[in-house]
């Protein structure tokens, strides 16, 4: 998650879209929207003042890093049904700021646990079965783990610390639970974000959203997790990545942020060649994202653009083509976004808001491909 943290009127969410695509853009999303919102989750507890980063597995269990209460709260995807949640995380103290937050990453590892970085710098490992912390992993560092993946050929789980100074990656064996090495990124001037492995290439792939101090050049790293070596750097410019993801053709999505808003540049996102760092297509409808996702079933590119100029919105582009297909209102800090490719639902999560009155204590907002069945979610 990027440094930043949003709160962004969602009734803005209209004149959003005339900015990103343009007023005949939003005439054409609203007369043949391909997603459309169809459930509200509510989340047990302490109002959902501070989430993090949201991840589906492969059985169809959608978990988000819930600071507000502690833990990794659990759903069924494609109904809804609240799961229960693994307490034992730091949480959000304002005194201690996000830098000492937790839990922020999740990534499914198998098919019954859950890991996710904690603020005291360790990696929690949580059994779905009995909802508990299994295992606690330290990385070494002084803040918080952030963001990660998982490479499942080499059963590897890879764990950025954006916070410390410089930031730092580290490789975990998912067998025997221990870190094999790390890399520091040097060159990472403002941290680093969101980590994706392709199966096609066999290598990683991570967000770095300043080079060297100069807040135009960005870059995608790109690392074999095998030698744990840092191959080279694809250059971006204007963009401050947050969100990447791996999608088809060879391709990644780049999610430029939040902070390159806040920083002057206009908002996009970017496909780029996983190969060559070659540009593929420039997307200029959306922007201001933090993570981002790629449905294989639906073939779209979702980004929870919580910075997006004007209000928060779930952006959907057709992986197909890369073209911006729509913006659909979100919410406060919407910075979270992940879909269930079996069931077709994505999760946006939205902040706490005593003046949205159709999530005051916070909630996740569930779209759906138009196409598709929308089934039963609990309210």
């Amino acid at each position: 998650m990027s440094k930043k943290a949003w709160l962004l009127p969602p009734m803005l969410a209209c004149a959003a879209l005339a900015a990103g695509g343009g007023l005949s853009g939003a005439r054409a999303a609203a007369a043949a929207p391909a997603v459309r919102r169809v459930a509200t989750l509510t989340v047990p507890g302490r109002p959902l003042a501070s989430f993090d980063i949201g991840t589906v597995d492969s059985r169809g269990v959608y978990a988000l890093s819930d600071r507000s209460n502690q833990g990794l709260d659990f759903f069924d995807a494609a109904t809804g049904r609240f799961l229960g949640r693994a307490g034992g995380f730091t949480g959000y103290d304002p005194a201690a700021g996000f830098d000492a937050a937790g839990p922020n990453g999740v990534v499914a590892v198998g098919p019954n646990e859950f890991w996710a970085g904690n603020g005291d710098s360790t990696v929690k490992v949580v059994d779905l079965r009995s909802r508990s912390i299994v295992a606690s992993i330290p990385t070494g560092g002084r803040r918080r783990v952030d963001e990660m993946t998982y490479d499942p050929r080499d059963r590897l789980v890879a764990v950025v610390n954006n916070a410390d100074d410089p930031p730092f990656i580290s490789f975990i064996s998912s067998r025997t639970r221990r870190v094999l090495g790390k890399i520091v990124l040097d060159r990472a001037t403002d941290g680093a974000e969101q980590p994706a492995w392709d199966p096609a290439t066999g290598l990683l792939y991570l967000s770095i959203p300043v080079l060297d101090k100069i807040k135009a050049n960005g870059a995608v790293a790109v690392i074999d997790p095998r030698t744990r070596r840092l191959e080279r750097f694809l250059p971006v410019r204007e963009c401050m990545p947050a969100g990447l993801a791996v999608g088809p053709h060879g391709h990644l999505l780049v999610g430029c942020s939040d902070d390159a808003v806040a920083a002057g540049f206009a908002p996009k996102t970017l496909v780029l060649d996983a190969r060559s760092g070659r540009t593929v297509a420039v997307i200029r409808a959306v922007g201001g994202s933090d993570e981002v996702w790629y449905d294989p079933k639906a073939d779209f590119y979702y980004m929870a653009a919580g910075g997006f100029p004007g209000g928060a919105v779930l952006g959907v582009v057709d992986a197909r083509t890369n073209r911006w297909l729509a913006n659909l209102p979100s919410g406060p800090h919407a910075h979270s976004v992940a879909a269930d490719p079996r069931s077709g639902r994505v999760f946006v999560p939205i902040a706490a808001d005593p003046h949205n009155p159709s999530c005051p204590a916070g909630c996740i907002a569930v779209f759906a491909p138009a196409a598709q069945p929308t089934g039963r979610a609990r309210r």
